[in-house]
């Protein structure tokens, strides 16, 4: 969070309206302070003021406002000399990370001397069309909303005055605001609430039940009830144990089971149908072997010879070629000389009849080189005998091959299952160990159906004491709605006194551990503002009062009276600082009249290593008697102002106004 303005409208001693630019920031570079000089009297803390109102409303903790009713405050707020038409207002703009983006808020409240309370309207600045618009979502729930950001129990912590310092350095406890502070951080004011509203509620419940009477007849059914419950459990208890017992059963009628099997016993029980199915295969394999011998005498031992009657075919086709080639020839020769007669008679000339003749003794030169063979023939094989070789060959011997293949596999698979069933027998139990084996199983069997029985029985027993309990269940709320009221608001007093132990418990553990880590905070932040920084050792806060103690380097206690009234006031500011550094939160600080009783040292300190660093952004309040010449010259020095206010307060308007710059 980052505050970049604050407007007044006739707001205490602001007459009229007057804005103050409170951006943490000088020419686009970052400087965290805003600083406001002033007289006493003169509207510093009022700015403080109009701060805590613009946040928190009616549950601001303004520095005038004591016991007055809101309505009562608000109008002491009003500056006398304001108008009767016009309002009185006060208007702060912060920039917040909302939906991963920065986001800027405009808090407006006004009012008017007739109003009760005050009007509050919450703005957004919208980027898209440069300008403020209504949330009235948050504006309803604002209260709500601020305590995300800024909690009011923490508030102090961020925005306080030099009057609350001196009071917690001069006190051995911290005064109620730091407390509550510290509860808050911590997590401590939620438990305390919850174990206060458990108390009020365990009031009522014995306000409830105060002065009523149990009956006996509600008693008495209470009692049956008690009565059906007992045996219920009973019979539940007996139910897990049969269930346990049937489990057991199941698993050693398993284990039986399994052994049966593999120690044979299961074999041993089908060794009769194995004895079958054993016949069956060798009879099949007698089968296939009868069938592979009539293979046998058929034409399939001619296959071995197979060559030889492939040689005979050919030479039978030859043979038979060449006695069709030398009749040919005789009756080739016979037309050939009527042919060359016939070309005489016709008297062709002596060339063409030449040609023609040469022609002639080609042919019957060619038809005599295939006929003539000086070898007889002696396989004389007819047509038939050919063809009947051809058929053998082509069809016959690769039929019976194929056939005598398929009829070997089939013989291999017979007897590969001949081979596994004799395997089977072989390892199937004797027939007294299968006896043994056989009623093992018989008897694990019957466990398993005894022990379900016993559990189907429960189950039954149990159903009937339900119905039962249902029935004497209907009766007891039937009869009296009041006395179960009373037994419950006794339960529920009995719970709170549970929850309140536990309670307890959880907030000593959790006190506990987030105390060690501001106490951390706190020695560090003391050390970092002391010049003395062999004084203090540890910082420790006691899980009760949250006083702080101080140890030096050798452990010893360091009484508060040895700490100069300066040293206190460090220590309070340090305090305050660990509190804002545990917080976890990045708020802007204000501090109202800052330095007090401090020295020089601890002055130079204070402003050299606290301001600059005590936030983003930091408003002091401050006299001139304060910051100085000397530590404004130091800041400026630093860097660290990005602005400067001086209010000037008229005593005879009893008006402030605010000017730019400071005493000097």
């Amino acid at each position: 969070m980052q505050f970049l303005e604050l407007v007044l409208k006739n707001f205490g001693p602001y007459a009229g309206t007057q804005t103050i630019n409170l951006r943490p920031e000088k020419d686009g570079n970052p400087c965290p302070i805003v600083l406001f000089g002033g007289m006493n009297g003169g509207g510093k803390t009022t700015l403080l003021d109009a701060i805590r109102l613009a946040l928190y409303g009616g549950r601001a903790q303004c520095s005038t406002r004591g016991n007055l009713s809101y309505s009562d405050f608000l109008n002491q707020s009003i500056n006398r000399q304001t108008p009767p038409f016009e309002d009185t207002r006060v208007e702060l703009i912060f920039e917040q990370i909302q939906d991963d983006k920065l986001t800027k808020f405009k808090i407006v409240r006004y009012w008017k001397p007739a109003d009760t309370k005050d009007t509050l309207s919450i703005l957004i600045y919208s980027e898209v069309v440069t300008d403020w618009w209504a949330d009235k979502a948050i504006s309803n729930t604002w209260d709500e909303y601020i305590e995300t950001l800024l909690p009011v129990g923490i508030s102090n912590l961020f925005l306080f005055d030099g009057e609350q310092v001196k009071e917690l350095a001069e006190l051995e406890t911290p005064p109620e605001f730091v407390v509550g502070a510290i509860k808050s951080l911590l997590g401590l004011e939620l438990a305390e609430r919850l174990a206060v509203d458990l108390e009020i509620l365990a009031g009522r419940k014995r306000k409830e039940i105060a002065g009523k009477k149990d009956l006996a007849t509600l008693e008495k059914i209470e009692g049956i009830f008690k009565e059906i419950t007992a045996k219920k459990d009973l019979e539940t208890e007996k139910q897990a144990s049969f269930k346990n017992q049937l489990e057991k059963a199941q698993k050693n009628q398993q284990q039986a089971s399994d052994k049966f099997i593999s120690e044979g016993g299961k074999i041993a029980a089908d060794r009769s149908q194995l004895d079958i199915q054993l016949n069956n295969y060798k009879n099949q394999a007698e089968k296939t072997r009868q069938a592979m011998m009539e293979l046998a005498s058929n034409t399939l031992p001619l296959a071995l010879i197979s060559p030889l009657l492939t040689a005979a075919k050919t030479q039978a086709e030859t043979e038979a070629s060449q006695q069709q080639a030398k009749i040919a020839q005789e009756v080739i020769k016979q037309r050939s000389d009527r042919l060359l007669n016939y070309i005489a008679e016709i008297s062709l000339n002596p060339a063409q009849l030449d040609k023609i003749q040469d022609f002639i003794r080609q042919e019957d030169k060619e038809l005599e080189q295939q006929a003539g063979t000086d070898i007889s023939p002696w396989m004389n094989a007819d047509d038939n005998s050919i063809q009947q070789l051809e058929n053998l060959l082509s069809y016959q011997i690769q039929a019976q091959q194929i056939a005598t293949a398929q009829q070997i596999a089939e013989i291999k698979n017979i007897e590969s299952e001949i081979d596994f069933t004799d395997r089977q027998l072989a390892a199937a139990a004797s027939p007294e160990a299968y006896d043994k084996l056989e009623l093992a199983v018989k008897n694990a069997q019957k466990a398993v159906a005894n022990a379900a029985a016993d559990v189907e029985s429960a189950n039954r027993r149990i159903d009937e004491l339900d119905k039962e309990l249902a029935k004497n269940q209907k009766e007891l709320e039937t009869y009296s709605s009041e006395y179960i009221t009373i037994r419950n608001s006794q339960h529920i007093i009995a719970s709170i006194a549970k929850a309140q132990a536990t309670l307890k418990q959880f907030k000593e553990k959790l006190t506990l551990k987030k105390l060690n880590k501001l106490e951390v905070e706190i020695t560090d932040c003391f050390r970092y503002l002391l010049h003395k920084t062999d004084l203090v050792h540890r910082v420790a806060i006691d899980t009760q009062t949250f006083s702080l103690s101080i140890y030096d380097t050798e452990g010893k206690l360091v009484p508060k009276h040895r700490l100069s009234a300066g040293e206190k006031q460090l220590l309070a500011i340090a305090f305050l600082w660990g509190l804002a550094r545990v917080s976890g939160r990045l708020l802007p600080v204000a501090i109202d009249t800052p330095l007090g009783r401090l020295d020089s040292s601890h002055r130079n300190n204070l402003v050299e290593r606290y301001f600059p660093s005590a936030s983003h952004q930091v408003i002091l309040l401050s006299t001139d008697t304060e910051i100085s010449k000397v530590e404004y010259d130091k800041l400026q020095e630093l860097e660290a102002i990005a602005h400067s206010y001086l209010l000037k307060y008229d005593s005879t308007k009893r008006q402030t106004t605010v000017e730019k710059g400071y005493f000097w």
